[in-house]
């Protein structure tokens, strides 16, 4: 079975930085892309970053040169560092794994994952 849970999340000030942290376990498959999505009241859940077996990496052009996803296989933790925090950075951040290789639609189809963490909140006061 598998098991996703975040970590890291809380209030920082614009511009602060915060790193994110997702424990998982169980089997994934032999490929697999996992995913940052964040979500606040009222609005559909959007696609942060993604990153698979191969560290393919693809992200969220709001985030683009600011958030970092990376993964330790060994210690199976993934993480996504964000820096030059912005108040629209506000929301519950989720992460979620499914089978196969990452693409784009690993940040634009939340449907396409099939585990998802209880996600972890983050605010970011102006």
């Amino acid at each position: 079975q598998v098991q996703l849970v975040e970590s890291g999340g809380g209030p920082v000030e614009a511009g602060g930085s915060l790193r994110l942290s997702c424990e998982y376990s169980g089997y994934f498959g032999s490929t697999y892309c996992m995913a940052w999505y964040r979500q606040v009241p009222g609005k559909e859940r959007e696609g942060v970053a993604s990153i698979d077996l191969d560290a393919f990496t693809v992200y969220a052009s709001s985030v683009k040169g600011r958030f970092v996803i990376s993964k330790d296989s060994i210690k199976k933790i993934l993480y996504l560092q964000m820096d030059r925090l912005k108040p629209e950075d506000t929301g519950k951040y989720y992460c979620a794994v499914t089978v196969g290789w990452c693409s784009r639609a690993s940040i634009e189809d939340s449907e396409i994952y099939n585990a998802w963490g209880q996600g972890t909140q983050v605010t970011v006061a102006s």
